[in-house]
């Protein structure tokens, strides 16, 4: 992506900048304001007590009063300002953030693609919070220390001195943390999404007695993160320690310095307080820049890794709406790379099917199937060759019409936190109960789902864990044929299915073949396989044979074994499954 182009994450900070200039004017007024405190404290020592005049006293209080709440308001104000930018700054950027992390995923599943969500966050809340203002501040520093000046040069000296010492910390707690806190980040992350992946196989782990294995390795990366972690912290904590102590010793200073000066008559006693009021005013900006320094280095690395994250996936372009498509499927030359590891999963496979006509798509474990079919439904991009529907390749359609045009039930059924009802209609807003519940009955599901607690309004949990596989496959078979999409393609869709789930399912195909839709189911089932028109075979990620499904049953009908039946292609034969209908076609 070029340079200069505009990405959502840049526009985001353009709308924070729009109103980075109002801030910076209140910043200015409120920091004005704080001379409040010392102007106050010099007309006491130096006009009231000299004076003894109460009506003096009561004045000025009055004044200092009114100006201290304009104070508030303005604050306050500010603070508020900062909030609202923050929520456009969401408002912009959450959107496509989300569309890029999904995108991320699809990529590369192992990039823990989520963290960026939580990278937003983290630049949200520092450029809208306490760590920004800071900085917002520390151009008023100067103003401070020059007021030192004016009272006497030798007090200008030291809050300046005291000044220059504390950002010299601030530089050096950056140098010492920065790549310990880089490291301890990226263990952070590693820790977690292994947990992550760990926790889903909650069971497997408990039954097989392998907690304390996997406990290990968790925490190795987890300790690597907290002595990485340890190791920052020891350098900021010293740091620390070293910037209140300069801080302690620079009010004793300017406090001794100026009671000499008041000894020798050259300032009054007022100025020797008020000096020690504008000094403490002048660091306290540098010192909550050290104080909020490990916020910002954590900011700063959540938005470069964004700014890598648009850069990497770009905007997609907004493609032309298509006439919706009948369901004509042309696979020409599909190869597929693990861009990883550079390993072929597909290799140049051909074939095509024609709208209303089915599909059964068979192979060995690892013959490349399940990856065959996240190419027909778009989830992955070719690495060379394409997959059209309707004469037209997948990613020139838009990406939200083809995906109403498409149902997919993946091999690992994944329900989303929700109820039945939102899961089947795909959370879309304008889905109407009779759509719901036909898609539900068409697909066998009607009466499992009126027998949950609460019908179709069941919260099915996170990944639909309140619901047994089978039930998890059916509600998603449901969501697949929702408002029977052109092009429906089904990974092991009777995986989980007892025999009346897997009647249910034949006679779901049986109906979808009769509306005309395009059907692509991989099976290892002979009775599903026998409902399809046209059979792929395949095998090590090639195509070993393509054949109508009636040739390939020709053998068994006849009694003929399948080593008898003349070879269609010159590539190797598969063994035909026996005539039981509940065994597999290949393992």
């Amino acid at each position: 992506m070029p340079a200069n182009e505009t990405t959502p994450l840049k526009q985001a900070y353009a709308k924070y900048r729009s109103i980075l200039l109002a801030t910076i004017v209140f910043s200015f007024f409120v920091n004005l304001l704080m001379f409040v405190g010392p102007m106050y404290m010099l007309q006491i020592y130096d006009r009231v007590l000299a004076s003894r005049n109460e009506t003096t006293l009561v004045m000025i209080t009055i004044i200092a009063v009114g100006l201290l709440i304009t104070y508030g308001l303005l604050e306050f104000t500010r603070s508020r300002m900062l909030v609202r930018t923050g929520l456009q700054f969401d408002q912009v950027l959450a959107s496509p953030l989300f569309e890029r992390v999904v995108r991320l995923q699809l990529i590369n599943p192992a990039a823990a693609g989520q963290s960026a969500l939580s990278d937003a966050d983290r630049v949200r809340d520092f450029i809208t919070g306490q760590g920004v203002l800071a900085f917002f501040d520390a151009p008023w520093t100067p103003l401070f220390l020059l007021l030192c000046f004016l009272f006497h040069p030798w007090l200008g000296w030291v809050a300046t001195a005291g000044a220059l010492i504390i950002f010299t910390l601030a530089v050096l707690n950056e140098i010492m943390t920065r790549k310990t806190l880089r490291a301890a980040n990226s263990s952070g992350t590693d820790a977690s999404n292994f947990a992550g992946a760990t926790l889903q196989n909650a069971e497997v782990i408990r039954a097989m007695g392998m907690v304390s294995e996997l406990s290990s390795r968790w925490m190795a990366a987890r300790d690597q993160m907290l002595a990485n972690q340890a190791r920052a912290s020891d350098w900021a904590g010293v740091i620390l320690s070293a910037s209140k102590f300069v801080r302690m010793t620079l009010q004793v200073a300017i406090l001794g310095v100026g009671g000499y000066l008041a000894v020798i008559q050259e300032i009054s006693p007022g100025i020797m307080i008020a000096a020690s009021i504008v000094m403490g005013r002048a660091l306290a900006p540098v010192e909550q820049a050290v104080g909020q320094w490990k916020q910002f280095v954590a900011a700063r690395q959540a938005n470069e890794r964004l700014t890598r994250l648009f850069s990497t996936i770009p905007e997609e372009l907004e493609r032309t709406q298509m006439s919706d498509p009948n369901g004509d499927l042309n696979v020409e030359g599909l190869t597929s790379i693990l861009p990883e590891t550079r390993t072929t999963i597909l290799k140049s496979v051909s074939f095509s099917i024609k709208s209303g006509e089915s599909l059964a798509v068979v192979g060995p474990s690892g013959s490349g199937k399940s990856t065959l079919v996240r190419h027909l439904v778009g989830v992955i991009e070719p690495s060379m060759g394409a997959v059209r529907l309707d004469g037209i390749e997948l990613n020139h359609w838009d990406s939200n019409q083809l995906g109403q045009s498409v149902g997919y039930l993946s091999q690992e059924i994944r329900l989303f936190s929700g109820t039945v009802a939102e899961n089947i209609s795909r959370f879309r807003d304008d889905a109407r109960d009779e759509d719901i519940v036909a898609a539900a009955t068409l697909a066998g599901a009607h009466e499992m789902i009126s027998r949950l607690r609460e019908g179709y309004a069941t919260q099915v949990g996170n990944a639909g864990e309140q619901l047994s596989g089978g039930q998890r496959q059916r509600v998603g078979l449901a969501r697949a044929i929702y408002l029977l999409p052109s092009l429906i393609v089904l990974d092991e869709p009777n995986s989980n299915l007892d025999s009346e789930g897997e009647a249910a399912l034949a006679n779901c195909l049986k109906k979808l073949k009769e509306v005309g839709k395009t059907i692509v189911v991989v099976t290892h089932k002979v009775n599903l396989l026998s409902l399809s028109d046209k059979t792929l075979i395949m095998a090590d990620g090639a195509v070993q044979r393509f054949v109508p499904t009636r040739e390939l049953m020709q053998p068994r009908q006849e009694g003929i074994s399948a080593e008898e039946q003349p070879a269609v292609t010159e590539e190797p034969k598969v063994l035909e499954a026996p005539a039981n209908t509940n065994t597999s076609v290949a393992e």
